[in-house]
């Protein structure tokens, strides 16, 4: 337990985040480069920013990072010059004219309980143009007895869940366009499993 809670403190910082991130972050966002033409993407917000590594991802457009971690948002700031706040995004708003076409919510969900994803999708929601998408990208709960469920258990997010979950949660709330599972891999071994999910806020 104590080992845990030195990870979990550890992983707080900034630098050391990154760099524990650093060796997957093409591969985690592969499949969201290959599923849309970035260049016709408006105004993006990315949830749960953490310390910026997306932003780089999102040069040319305008965007918007939030996360409730101060200490994120202060070194986002200083290291990559874009705009980020300090916010909890299931009560974040904005006015109509300011609303976002891309939403990107990259492996947080598995931290927080069913009830407070089903509060902060919907709220995310009302923060989507009328063409606007969320863009989801998460882990799924492995098969037991794997390298990568002794990863997902030894994981800060304390809600993996299987795929169908995933799919339960999403489909109320938003029109599928993408759903794809994928491997992050090192050494040629699957260390986490995860999906992407493509959608548009139901009518």
């Amino acid at each position: 337990m104590e080992t845990m809670s030195l990870t979990e403190t550890l992983l707080e910082q900034s630098f050391v985040y990154r760099l524990w991130q650093a060796p997957f972050v093409a591969q985690k966002f592969a499949p969201v480069l290959a599923h849309n033409n970035m260049s016709r993407v408006n105004r993006v917000l990315d949830v749960a920013c953490g310390p910026g590594t997306n932003s780089r991802q999102f040069a040319h457009t305008a965007y918007l990072g939030i996360d409730i971690n101060e200490g994120y948002i202060k070194s986002a700031r200083k290291r990559y010059g874009r705009d980020f706040i300090a916010a909890d995004a299931r009560t974040y708003r904005v006015a109509p004219e300011n609303r976002f076409d891309f939403i990107l919510v990259n492996s947080f969900l598995h931290h927080i309980d069913t009830g407070d994803v089903v509060e902060l999708l919907s709220n995310l929601r009302t923060l989507l143009t009328d063409d606007g998408c969320i863009h989801i990208l998460e882990h799924e709960l492995p098969a037991p007895g794997s390298i990568a469920r002794f990863l997902s258990d030894a994981d800060r997010g304390k809600f993996m869940r299987p795929l169908e979950d995933w799919e339960s949660i999403f489909t109320g709330l938003f029109h599928p366009i993408v759903f794809e599972t994928y491997p992050l891999t090192g050494a040629g071994v699957t260390l986490w499993e995860m999906f992407y999910f493509k959608g548009s806020a139901l009518k």
